[in-house]
């Protein structure tokens, strides 16, 4: 058995794929025998991300971070995020002269430029000084790793994403029989950096149905007075959009990954999406969605295809495969100078 500790920002209440593989790791973890502990916002006094206040930002000092690592005296330490709980870690592993690996999940530098007047070379500076000191950065897909290789950021390795394929599985339709169809399906944060609207804006027949919550919520029910906007949705509720709908519209142009298309998939809805990182790594199967320039020419094709291939391409997403490629990854707490004696 070994001890593992995770340092995130991103953690509970909050709802996004980040959270949610990071959740699942751990658990697969346990199941193969491994302790897991995580350090997270949820030990200190928070305070509101400006222009994001569901996300909250730890209060804490150096010394308590310190002190809970050597409390847990983890055989591997992973830093998962780049806000001040990683920040914090970053800096006492490397006072004590200590390996740990990190993961790229979140294209920041894109949904910061989306919402204030920050060039992407600015936050990509701060990221790759953040990285670099790492042994290891995991990123979702290989298309994640080959852009973050050419704006020179050092030993970066894809780390796939999984699905519950218990939890997200095909049923019959149940939800939105009283709406004209086709039912579009649209899942995720309602904000500027995930592209909603493209998604609102599309010239196609049928219902358009958007699942979650975020800021952009009131201004785009305002403007799209004929979309369905349910809020958000979890456990059986959230499979049951996925089973209704006949096409999962994918928008986003900046997710690394985007863990909502296997969810849909591995209920037999098919994908339309662009042709960009994150859909080009996850849609490989032609049959189980379609990617196109023109969303709205993806999506009409989308609704020809065969919902039991979905599904299937779906299942080779496994959180079991993900666990184990995050494990074979860590680096081991030993410090460099004796390790190289």
């Amino acid at each position: 058995m070994k001890n593992i500790l995770i340092v995130t920002d991103a953690w509970h209440p909050q709802v996004n794929g980040v959270v949610r593989c990071l959740d699942k790791v751990g658990d697969e973890l346990e199941m193969m025998g491994h302790r897991v502990t995580y350090l997270t916002p949820e030990r200190f006094w928070t305070m509101p991300m400006p222009t994001y206040p569901e996300i909250r930002l730890s209060l804490a000092s150096l010394g308590q971070v310190e002190e809970i690592i050597d409390q847990v005296e983890p055989d591997f330490i992973h830093i998962a995020t780049e806000g001040p709980l990683g920040l914090l870690a970053r800096h006492v592993l490397i006072n004590r002269d200590l390996p740990f690996t990190t993961s790229f999940h979140t294209r920041f530098a894109e949904y910061l430029a989306a919402r204030l007047p920050v060039p992407c070379e600015w936050s990509y500076a701060y990221l790759r000084w953040f990285h670099e000191p790492a042994v290891r950065t995991m990123a979702p897909t290989k298309g994640v790793v080959a852009d973050l290789t050419s704006r020179d950021f050092k030993d970066v390795v894809p780390w796939t994403r999984g699905v519950d394929v218990n939890r997200f599985k095909p049923a019959e339709k149940s939800l939105f029989k009283h709406l004209p169809g086709p039912h579009l399906l649209c899942v995720g944060r309602v904000a500027v950096e995930k592209n909603v609207e493209a998604f609102l804006r599309l010239d196609v027949p049928g219902t358009k149905i958007v699942v979650g919550d975020g800021p952009q919520l009131v201004e785009l029910r305002s403007r799209y007075p004929q979309a369905v906007f349910t809020g958000q949705k979890s456990g059986a509720e959230l499979s049951a959009h996925y089973q209704s709908a006949d096409v999962f519209v994918f928008p986003s142009k900046t997710d690394t990954f985007g863990n909502v298309m296997i969810e849909a998939m591995a209920c037999g809805s098919p994908v339309a999406a662009y042709p960009v990182i994150g859909p080009i790594d996850v849609l490989t199967d032609p049959a189980a969605g379609v990617m196109h320039k023109d969303l709205a020419q993806a999506t009409t094709a989308a609704l020809h295809l065969d919902r039991a291939n979905a599904r299937h391409h779906a299942m080779r997403f496994t959180w079991r495969q993900c666990a184990q490629m995050f494990f074979d990854y860590l680096a081991p707490m030993v410090q460099k100078a004796s390790k190289a004696a």
